[in-house]
């Protein structure tokens, strides 16, 4: 559903929007693309992943508390700071960008943490209110009245609906809490998230470093005819952002019971599946496209759709390796990775900006990926061998030191659940 939204949405702009204005809204997208990163990684992931192995309701609702309140904090950081980006670009609908992003942010953190509780439907009902309030953007784009900014403030206005609709079909209110016992049991998590965020980072700069040095460097118009090649394969990143969510939690409790041998074979039959799945997608767009849209066909160079649909299917295909590199605890080699792909996806597409073709600095990015699946591949398969003998446990998130195995002792776990008393005085918090 919201593949589709945004891929007929992003068809529309495209026609309808000057191109600088549509290379903003491009840029705004994918600001908004690596929020959710951040979020996913500073709350959404370790929340999934302690959720999943929680022992018992109170220790998960404890999770809850703590990383959400921290994605509330993010979300709000988020829209201010976008806001001031969009700015120094755009006379007017840099709030509504702002919101969007944050609500977006928020929005991703919920759909993570329902995920993790095993509760599909809320995630699904959201989703589908998510779309059916952004398919209110045809009106806005039917008037023709300022359209960047009324769409910025329509797709915010449907975060708003889908987060309103998930929290009261849930039938739990948000529990947020800054008070010092949340704060201790978020920041005592302090030297995991670092390496997390670090990685994150590094993530950031391998996989939409090439978008932004174009419009840093050329400007937003040139970064335009990349975005339009890119738009025909949103659906792939928005799937194989919605296996990972799915998939994090599930993997993350069967490796925390030494189920090694299934998780092996989950990953391998997930990365098959996502492969095959790229392929079929491109083969369908290829057929497709040019009988629904003609006039993105013939304005599009080809080079640069068959260049998106490597870019993607890799991004598809990395997903598994990525998630299982985070249950492991291996932030370190995904900073390692990332800064390496990076140097070299960015190194590529500077020459090639610098030779004056940066319609072509895609090239960059489908290398970079490359190098990021094949690494990722490769230190997983390692990893897995060593827990298949050794058998730790799998939440990076313990209290070992020197990052060995976390202990298996439940009072020795950074966040241990407080007394039942006490947890309700901690949680009688804002709503």
């Amino acid at each position: 559903m919201q593949s589709a939204l945004s891929f007929a949405l992003n068809l529309a702009l495209l026609h309808l929007l000057p191109t600088k204005d549509y290379g903003v809204f491009a840029l705004v997208m994918v600001i908004g693309g690596i929020g959710l990163t951040y979020i996913r990684a500073l709350t959404a992931m370790p929340a999934a992943i302690l959720i999943g192995q929680a022992p018992r309701p109170g220790r998960a609702a404890i999770h809850d508390v703590t990383f959400g309140s921290a994605a509330v904090l993010l979300a709000g950081s988020m829209t201010v700071m976008v806001a001031a980006v969009l700015d120094t670009w755009v006379e007017s609908g840099a709030w509504a960008g702002g919101l969007f992003v944050g609500l977006w942010a928020f929005r991703s953190h919920l759909r993570t943490a329902y995920f993790a509780h095993e509760r599909q439907s809320i995630v699904a009902i959201g989703d589908l209110a998510y779309t059916l309030g952004g398919s209110l953007t045809a009106l806005v784009l039917w008037s023709g009245v300022d359209i960047l900014r009324n769409v910025l403030l329509t797709l915010a206005g449907a975060n708003a609906l889908a987060i309103a609709i998930m929290l009261l079909r849930a039938r739990q209110p948000l529990r947020v809490s800054f008070r010092r016992r949340t704060r201790r049991r978020y920041l005592g998590l302090g030297r995991q998230l670092g390496w997390s965020a670090l990685s994150v980072t590094t993530t950031n700069l391998q996989g939409q470093g090439m978008a932004l040095m174009v419009a840093a460097l050329a400007g937003p118009a040139a970064y335009a005819p990349i975005a339009a090649a890119l738009v025909a394969f949103v659906p792939l990143r928005i799937i194989a952002t919605a296996v990972a969510n799915m998939m994090q939690p599930d993997l993350s409790a069967k490796l925390g019971r030494s189920e090694i041998r299934i998780v092996r074979r989950s990953v391998l039959v997930w990365m098959g599946a996502m492969a095959f799945g790229g392929l079929a997608y491109g083969a369908a767009i290829a057929l497709v496209l040019p009988v629904v849209s003609p006039g993105f066909t013939a304005t599009t160079s080809p080079l640069l759709l068959a260049l998106a649909w490597v870019f993607y299917t890799f991004t598809l295909v990395s997903v598994m390796p990525r998630i299982m590199l985070e249950i492991l605890g291996e932030f370190r080699s995904i900073t390692m990775i990332t800064v390496g792909s990076a140097a070299l996806g960015m190194g590529l597409a500077l020459a090639l900006l610098l030779a004056g073709r940066p319609s072509l600095a895609l090239v960059g990015g489908v290398v970079s990926e490359f190098a990021v699946l094949a690494a990722s591949g490769f230190v997983v398969w390692l990893r897995m061998r060593r827990f298949s003998e050794a058998r730790p446990q799998a939440s990076p998130f313990g209290s070992a030191p020197n990052g060995g195995a976390p202990s298996r002792d439940p009072d020795h776990h950074p966040l241990r659940a407080l007394d039942h008393d006490a947890r309700l005085a901690e949680q009688g918090s804002t709503r």
